[in-house]
């Protein structure tokens, strides 16, 4: 399976890279994982938090358009879902579609646009992370859905 990670980013620091890099290299040969990012809008004065949505959305829906496959936005007001049952949708979108893509959005979120360009959107917590933490989180999470893809022990229930 191919995964794309679409996310608004300039500079991840190393400890996300590390353990993002920990993920990767933990996955089965047959799932591909890349991180494609955008740069985010220019923090100026003057500028409100939908401006910078609006500019970092123009960004995502131009590398969206080059994606085929299924489309995930993480938002918090989005569905909250199980790692089973994002293993079930992972599982259905696989054998409809040769690629799904996650897409995170910048410091204010994600635009409409964005959205609803999208075929769904997951919430990841009811709770604000950290945009790092929530490369790590959904890195771990892919992970773990194709360890039970592969009946690797490594999920319980």
């Amino acid at each position: 399976m191919k995964v794309q990670v679409l996310a608004v980013s300039q500079k991840t620091p190393d400890w996300v890279k590390t353990a993002c890099d920990l993920y990767l290299k933990r996955l089965p040969s047959d799932w591909q994982l890349e991180l494609k990012e955008v740069r985010p809008a220019p923090r100026q004065q003057g500028k409100t938090a939908d401006q910078m949505k609006a500019q970092e959305g123009e960004r995502l829906l131009a590398a969206l358009k080059e994606r085929t496959g299924y489309k995930i936005a993480l938002d918090e007001r989005g569905k909250t879902r199980t790692t089973m049952q994002l293993h079930q949708l992972l599982e259905t979108q696989k054998m409809l579609t040769p690629e799904v893509t996650f897409v995170i959005g910048g410091p204010d979120g994600l635009a409409p646009e964005v959205r609803q360009a999208c075929d769904m959107q997951l919430q990841l917590s009811a709770m604000t992370l950290p945009h790092s933490m929530v490369k790590v989180f959904l890195y771990e999470q892919i992970y773990r859905v194709a360890a039970i893809a592969n009946n690797h022990p490594y999920h319980r229930e």
